[in-house]
């Protein structure tokens, strides 16, 4: 039987935790305990959230209903009533959410960043490229295969706003696929196909003894990857579980989870795969 190590080693990191005495922020007991997040595949992916929930639960005696699409697809359910507060990565996105009514207290969590991966034979050359744009248009010229996870996720945008950096439409060509899926998915597509992709650094380390792509390029501003917590309006929806909602959003935001999110990863894949944020100022 296969067996989710992630998971395994999540529920032991969570005991852990739980057993060093930590004190996390006093939350009312709830009067709805259901509550729905919908989530990036990131946080889930990368076995984030694996750790945090059960903790959240303990502390707070909620039930969490985890759903992990793209940033787009989450907040469209945000837009829909269907969730009750989001952790997502897609910032200007997310301003359109806040400013169209349907979400509340936007919070900063954490960042990571984006990098661009492939064959280590790199064969459009982009290693060699000063900016990710560059890098982008030698995808194009060589007509290298890319794949796209074309599912408006919060990747996904970030992904466009690269190709429209470069002065580049790649829709419809024939070295451009869009996977229309998450982005573990993605990347073990990109692995079989040896193509180029964009991913979040969090997600390819928490995958990487798996896959034979490299880092080709990464540590450029326009890489910068933040992730932030929103309540839904519970002007819009009245059914939204807005104790809920602010516990979670309370919960993120803390100094112990903050801790927790700085220290997750470093020992199994020697470096952090987030890094938090909260209370400092935007970043854009």
């Amino acid at each position: 039987m296969k067996r989710n190590w992630t998971r395994i080693l999540g529920a032991a990191l969570v005991a852990a935790i739980l057993m060093t005495g930590l004190t996390f922020p006093a939350f009312a007991a709830p009067a709805q305990k259901n509550l729905i997040l919908a989530t990036t595949t990131s946080t889930q992916d990368s076995g984030l959230l694996d750790v945090l929930i059960p903790i959240f639960e303990k502390k707070t005696g909620y039930f969490v209903k985890t759903i992990a699409v793209g940033s787009g697809q989450a907040m469209a359910m945000g837009q829909k009533g269907e969730a009750d507060v989001m952790l997502v990565h897609s910032p200007a996105a997310e301003k359109k959410f806040i400013a169209d009514g349907f979400g509340i207290d936007r919070l900063i969590v954490m960042h990571n960043d984006f990098i661009v991966i492939g064959d280590p034979g790199d064969p459009a050359g982009i290693k060699s490229a000063k900016t990710t744009p560059e890098a982008f248009k030698k995808i194009a010229d060589a007509g290298a295969l890319f794949l796209s996870r074309g599912d408006n996720s919060g990747t996904h945008a970030k992904e466009k706003g690269i190709w429209k950096a470069a002065g580049i439409n790649p829709v419809g060509q024939k070295w451009y696929q869009e996977t229309g899926l998450g982005m573990g998915q993605t990347l073990n597509v990109a692995n079989e196909k040896k193509g180029y992709t964009l991913a979040d650094r969090g997600t390819y380390l928490s995958r990487k003894k798996d896959l034979k792509l490299d880092i080709l390029k990464e540590g450029d501003p326009i890489l910068l990857n933040v992730y932030h917590v929103i309540s839904v309006n519970p002007a819009k929806f009245a059914k939204v579980n807005t104790q809920g909602a602010k516990a979670f959003s309370d919960f993120m935001v803390s100094a112990e989870i903050q801790n927790i999110i700085k220290t997750f990863g470093v020992e199994k894949y020697g470096g952090a795969l987030f890094f938090p944020d909260a209370g400092k100022p935007e970043y854009e």
